[in-house]
């Protein structure tokens, strides 16, 4: 076994919640996750930020997190963030995913969860 370091894979991962619950419990799909997704997909592609070495935008079911839906997660680091609209997604991408910078105003409260 090797005693060198790797490199990630991706260097980053964001995860959308896109969970849609039938009941009308609160759910991140009520507050347009899917179109948000969407549109950080596209916009890490239209900056070069995405594929190997660089980021990753993942769809995910419920994240349990629904009480600050919607939500999104960035790992490694594990910063969980609300987001209102596509400016809100332009800045976690900008800041976070490609700077390295938290946005301080999207995170999600610690106290929240479902």
């Amino acid at each position: 076994m090797s005693t060198e370091t790797t490199q990630p894979y991706f260097k980053r991962h964001i995860f959308f919640c896109l969970n849609e619950r039938k009941n009308n419990e609160a759910c991140c799909a009520q507050h347009n996750a899917q179109a948000a997704f969407d549109h950080c997909k596209a916009r890490v592609k239209e900056l070069g930020l995405a594929g190997p070495g660089a980021v990753r935008v993942n769809k995910a079911g419920c994240l349990d997190r629904c009480a600050g839906g919607p939500v999104a997660v960035v790992y490694p680091e594990g910063i969980w963030y609300t987001y209102v609209d596509p400016s809100d997604i332009d800045e976690i991408v900008e800041s976070h995913l490609k700077n390295g910078q938290v946005v301080e105003r999207l995170l999600t409260p610690e106290h929240l969860g479902r």
